[in-house]
């Protein structure tokens, strides 16, 4: 199995220091825009995501449990004392202070304990891996679907831009007995759909920026991305290789620890406990105990009274008829048959979702190349309608091209470029999904980053 510390991921000092410079640069003033590249968006997320640190604290006490389990084999020592008055016969011990010590020297189920709080610890740290990948692909996904949302905006504002002319245009071919009242109605009614979706579209900008505020601790206001600092499309390979996801080791090894407590509480039914235990006291000499148990000289009494008194000993326990324990027993076998059966779950819908993905990338990417196919289509028309109205379409016979066709052919190649803009944000998402499926996604973000140069000494 392996260790937290290989699996987890490890940040120099340089990439850690440059989102506080970001921060520190945006305090001084609230209306500051400053662009923040997307790998220090991720490790913004990272460093203040409430599920990162309460997986972090599960790890905390998984190893503390450990720890736990592991001590006690180890004695623990406890002072007191037991000063009080004393008339007629005493009952207990006059105690001026004691010492006393106690251990586990022997027990079958707490070997099996140990396991399973070491089973628990992996369980934890593939825990935290997940969690950590859940926040790099909510924050890489938030900050590319703004981006896209971005050029979309100033796509749609161009497109909004020539659906004004275009109303200004039907209403001067009305006035001039050109265009029915029907053409400048359904001019206006492509206006008003067009300034629906730009409506729409800055609300989506500005939930984007909130939740990735929420991610980072930055200014919602402040975030513009850096589309440079987004990588391109990860190779084929990558999605090739078998992989199973932090969540399913974390699902088995949280099987394999409730087998092992299984285990541990089963042998408590059969095997002995075998105890170690120590005591000293120092007998105070000032009660009337030496009436009755004799004087620190030997007189009287049949034996001298002992200031000094010490035991050792060990205490075996052997369990002989305990049907708690054997039910006790019998609810952790049950808890270890659904955690196998669960972590076998996990693992099947895991293979699943990444055939899933896998085929879903092949027809988003299909969707793409049609996408690209039908902008330059769009594009190539809204240029030759350009050139005609300028030159003229070289055929007497055909019907003249107004300004009209101009700025129509200019909003369904803008039409086309936010398809193709959706089309392209839809895979984008599909491969972050199968990233993060496919335990790419934290080298994929960084891929941008420039390498560190090395510090020579």
């Amino acid at each position: 199995m392996v260790s937290s510390m290989e699996r987890l991921p490890l940040h120099s000092a340089a990439r850690s220091i440059r989102p506080i410079a970001l921060l520190l640069l945006l305090a001084c003033g609230p209306a500051l825009h400053a662009q923040i590249s997307l790998a220090s968006v991720v490790d913004l997320a990272l460093k203040n995501s409430p599920k990162v640190k309460m997986a972090q604290a599960d790890l905390d006490r998984s190893n503390a449990a450990f720890r736990q389990t592991k001590d006690a084999y180890l004695p623990n020592i406890a002072a007191g004392s037991g000063l009080g008055y004393t008339y007629g016969f005493p009952v207990g011990s006059p105690t001026l202070f004691s010492f006393t010590s106690q251990s586990l020297m022997f027990d079958v189920s707490q070997f099996s304990y140990l396991r399973a709080t070491r089973a628990g610890i992996q369980a934890s740290t593939f825990s935290l891996l997940d969690a950590r990948q859940q926040v790099e692909e909510d924050a890489a996904a938030s900050y590319i679907q703004l981006d896209n949302d971005l050029q979309q905006q100033k796509v749609i504002a161009d497109e909004y831009g020539s659906a004004q002319k275009l109303g200004d245009i039907v209403q001067q071919r009305l006035d001039a007995g050109l265009d029915s009242k029907m053409d400048l109605t359904r001019a206006k009614l492509n206006g008003a759909q067009i300034h629906l979706k730009q409506l729409h579209l800055d609300g989506d900008i500005a939930g984007l920026r909130e939740h990735l505020a929420l991610l980072t601790g930055l200014p919602g206001d402040s975030i513009v991305t850096d589309p440079e600092s987004i990588p391109g499309a990860p190779g084929a390979t990558i999605f090739e290789a078998t992989y199973m996801p932090p969540a399913v080791h974390a699902a088995y090894a949280n099987a394999a620890s409730k087998q092992a407590q299984a285990k541990g509480d089963r042998h408590q039914l059969y095997w002995p406990q075998i105890g170690f235990g120590a005591q000293y006291a120092r007998f105070a000499g000032f009660n009337n105990y030496q009436d009755y148990y004799g004087s620190p000289t030997g007189t009287g009494g049949a034996k001298p009274f002992q200031f000094n008194n010490a035991q050792i000993g060990l205490q075996l326990v052997w369990p002989l008829f305990d049907h708690v324990r054997r039910d006790k027993a019998d609810a952790s076998a049950a808890d270890a048959a659904h955690a196998q059966h669960e972590a076998d779950m996990v693992r099947d819908l895991a293979l699943e979702g990444q055939l899933k993905l896998r085929h879903a990338i092949d027809e988003l990417t299909a969707r793409q190349d049609v996408a690209v196919l039908d902008r330059e289509l769009a594009e190539e028309q809204s240029e030759a309608v350009t050139i005609q109205l300028t030159a003229g379409t070289g055929n007497p016979g055909a019907p003249p091209i107004t300004p009209k066709d101009e700025q129509n052919a200019r909003i369904a190649s803008g039409q086309k470029s936010l398809e193709l803009l959706d089309a392209d944000f839809q895979l984008r998402q599909a491969q972050l999904d199968l990233l993060r499926a496919t335990g790419g996604i934290e080298a994929w973000i960084r891929s941008t980053m420039p390498a560190a140069t090395p510090t020579i000494h």
